[in-house]
């Protein structure tokens, strides 16, 4: 994350760019209600929109997949926390890609059929393995959000991400929470606890944390001096010769 790196960064912006795609909703005609559905179900097999969300996700999944493999095997990355991060972004970018291959079949917060189906184990095999890709995924996101920012702000603390990072680590963290627990909420029959706003926040820090770090690896900025390096001493400086020639003190 110290040299730039801007093959990476525009795929990155590319792909943070494609991942909003969701945001659409608010100019199509849906059958969906933002504040209590899942982002995904824009895209189920049975929605008038669905092929233009799947085709966004496909896009948006493989440009993270190709910015992570790109910076994940070009060398040199500083510490495992680099690694750990590129490889969590290629395991997002592939999962997020493969998830829009395994659509949702229906829209179960909007259709009670379809969430009894659910229920009852009568969907197809995609649609529960919808599940499975989306939380490869989440868990890809959030293992890069923690390594890479870990790692600017110990490489690059003038770098973007070092600066605004953590700030969006945590609201990304704190917006999991609140949609995994709007989820338990909805299977235990309660009104999901505004899962749509959850979810959505969820995404869109994402997608605003991709940004952050396509602009910290076009200018990573120079890396601090570590702790240990050596601080001249005062009277290391130069002595400047007083009027009689004799050092001044």
């Amino acid at each position: 994350m110290i040299k730039p790196r801007p093959t990476a960064a525009a795929l990155l912006a590319l792909g943070a760019l494609t991942y909003t795609a969701w945001a659409l909703e608010a100019v199509l005609t849906t059958d969906l209600a933002p504040a209590h559905s899942y982002v995904s179900e824009l895209a189920a097999r049975n929605q008038p929109y669905g092929t233009l969300f799947r085709t966004a996700d496909l896009l948006a999944g493989t440009l993270v997949w190709a910015a992570g493999l790109v910076a994940w095997l070009r060398r040199p990355s500083p510490g495992r926390w680099a690694q750990a991060g590129w490889a969590g972004l290629v395991l997002f970018g592939a999962a997020t890609a493969v998830d829009s291959r395994l659509p949702l079949s229906c829209a179960p917060t909007a259709d009670p059929a379809c969430a009894a189906q659910e229920r009852a184990g009568l969907l197809p095999v995609a649609h529960s393995a919808h599940s499975v890709t989306s939380t490869l995924a989440l868990c890809g996101i959030l293992v890069a959000m923690v390594a890479l920012t870990l790692t600017a702000r110990r490489y690059a603390p003038r770098a973007p991400l070092a600066r605004s990072g953590p700030a969006l680590v945590t609201l990304e963290l704190a917006a999991t929470a609140w949609t995994l627990a709007a989820i338990a909420a909805l299977e235990a029959g309660h009104d999901g606890w505004g899962l749509g706003v959850a979810q959505r926040l969820q995404v869109g820090v994402v997608a605003l944390w991709l940004t952050v770090l396509a602009a910290s690896l076009v200018h990573p900025a120079t890396p601090g001096v570590p702790l240990g390096s050596r601080i001249p001493d005062v009277r290391d400086r130069e002595r400047a010769p007083s009027g009689s020639g004799e050092p001044r003190p």
